[in-house]
Formats: C-alpha cells, sequence, structure tokens
C-alpha cells in the first residue's frame, strides 16, 4: 500500500486573502470608514472615519489597488452635481485628496455611485451613474495614463437606457466571466437589482434577469459583486430602506442563496465596495 499522497501531486493552497471594506453610514455621508475581513463575511473596523474630502459630501466610496501599490478611492461627492471624488492612500488609514473630477457632459444634474472596474488587459476604468431631470444611465470612462489624472470621454453602457416612462439605471457593478460582462444594475423605477450581459465592456447590454429574480426583494441597491477563492461569487448590497445590509452567494451568477445580514456592521454601513486581494507579506 502506497502512503497517503505518494505519486500524486500535492494540493497547492489557496493563497490567503484579504478583504479590505470601503463605506460610508448611516450616522455619516461625509466621511470614509473602512473595515477589514479575512472571510468576507466578518469585518471589523480598521479606521473610521479615515477620510473626509476637503468639501461635499463622501457617499458610496469605492476602492481599489493599483499597479504603483497604492490604494485609489472614488466616491459620490454631492447628492447634485457634475463631479466625482478621488482619493490615494499607500495603508488604507492616511488618505489624501487628489480631485473633485468634473465629468464634462452637459445636462448632467446628478453624478452618482463611481465605481473601479480593472478589465483583463490591466486597463482602469470608472462607472458611474449620470442623471438629469428625465432619467439615469450607466457611462464609463477610462484612465489614459498611469496616474489617473487623465480620461476618456465617458461612454454611455450601451442598452442600460431607461425605457419611455421609467427612470433608468444606477449603481452598476460589473464582473467579467466566460469573456463575457455581467452588469448588476439598480432598476430605479422598480428598486431591483437586476442582471444584464455583453460581449463588449459598453454594450450593448442584454438583460438576462429583472424583477425579484434572486429573491434579494425590492429596495436594494449598491451591488458590489466579488469572486469568491476556489470558484462562485459573493454580492453585497444595501437594504437601504430596512437598515440592513445583505449578502448572498453563487457558483453561476444566475441562482442565488438567500440573503443574509453582515454580521457587526448590518445597520451601520452603507453603499460598500469590497476588495479581495492576497495578503501582503510581513
Amino acid at each position: 500500500m502506497l502512503p497517503r499522497g505518494y505519486g500524486t501531486a500535492a494540493a497547492v493552497p489557496e493563497p490567503a486573502v484579504r478583504y479590505t471594506m470601503s463605506a460610508f453610514t448611516n450616522y455619516n455621508e461625509t466621511d470614509l470608514y473602512i473595515y477589514e475581513s479575512a472571510d468576507a463575511v466578518d469585518f471589523t473596523l480598521l479606521r473610521g472615519p479615515a477620510y473626509r474630502p476637503p468639501t461635499g459630501l463622501l457617499r458610496d466610496p469605492s476602492i481599489f489597488r493599483h499597479t504603483d501599490g497604492a490604494y485609489y478611492l472614488t466616491h459620490t461627492t454631492d447628492w447634485n452635481g457634475q463631479t466625482i471624488g478621488f482619493a490615494r492612500s499607500t495603508d488604507r488609514i492616511t488618505w489624501t485628496f487628489l480631485c473633485d473630477y468634473p465629468v464634462g457632459l452637459p445636462d448632467i444634474q446628478h453624478t452618482w455611485a463611481p465605481k473601479w472596474f480593472v478589465d483583463p488587459q490591466g486597463r482602469v476604468a470608472v462607472i458611474v451613474a449620470l442623471g438629469n431631470s428625465r432619467s439615469f444611465q450607466p457611462h464609463l470612462m477610462t484612465a489614459t495614463d498611469p496616474s489617473l489624472t487623465a480620461w476618456t470621454p465617458l461612454r454611455p453602457l450601451a442598452g442600460l437606457t431607461a425605457a419611455p416612462g421609467t427612470v433608468g439605471y444606477i449603481d452598476t457593478a460589473l464582473v467579467q466571466a466566460g469573456g463575457r460582462y455581467y452588469a448588476f444594475t439598480k432598476n430605479e423605477s422598480t428598486k431591483y437589482i437586476e442582471l444584464a450581459v455583453a460581449d463588449s465592456l459598453c454594450g450593448p447590454y442584454r438583460f438576462l434577469h429583472t424583477g425579484d429574480w434572486a429573491r434579494w426583494g425590492p429596495l436594494r441597491e449598491g451591488p458590489c459583486v466579488i469572486a469568491l477563492p476556489g470558484g462562485g461569487w459573493r454580492i453585497y448590497f444595501d437594504a437601504y430602506l430596512d437598515r440592513t445590509y445583505l449578502f448572498s452567494d453563487s457558483r453561476d451568477l444566475h441562482t442565488w442563496t438567500p440573503p443574509r445580514q453582515l454580521p457587526g456592521i448590518s445597520g451601520i454601513v452603507r453603499h460598500c465596495t469590497v476588495l479581495p486581494e492576497p495578503v501582503p507579506d510581513p
């Protein structure tokens, strides 16, 4: 009898992952709060408040880690306006204001929920909902230099357009799987998070699931979707009128587990994003 494992390849352990959450709270819409977790469920406060911009609000924060090793924040600057806020940190704790970036499009009254997206080629983009007096539509701008100070003009995500008599879509989270782009987006008329797919980043997107397709319920917003180690996905979203924060898991992006509250911080955090990354070497 051969010893267990003899003559077979040893299993390679999954690298340890650290999850960083950026959020504002039910009690404060001017400050950034940073949380940390080892399992993407149990989060503890790392620093809060961690940052306040020089002017305006800090809502809907999104962070990612760039190739220079630094963390970059983008956020909503006000309920009404035409700018996106940016800040930078080397340690997730101390943040430096970079700019309030003007979107540069006419007839825009609302600039909401900017969110980072990095494509498989490493191109850095921001998805943001732009609105006027009639409707909202997600748009995308792509960085044209490594310092993230120059951007392409904003382009609408084709297919995520308001139908006649509706308000359109906000709070869009993109993931890529199987060579396609999946958009989890809030239908601002029905208040459901819906799912659309496209073969290219800017669309055209086609809706796969609408209404209460995932049994998450209505009055949900701020989706953030991450890939889990070993396969599968986790979505976080804000049950804003219930004042709870929920998560749900999937193996295929189509069928999801019943939503559960995030322990310890549900009822505190609002519109978070979660950044997975390998645990740094000591």
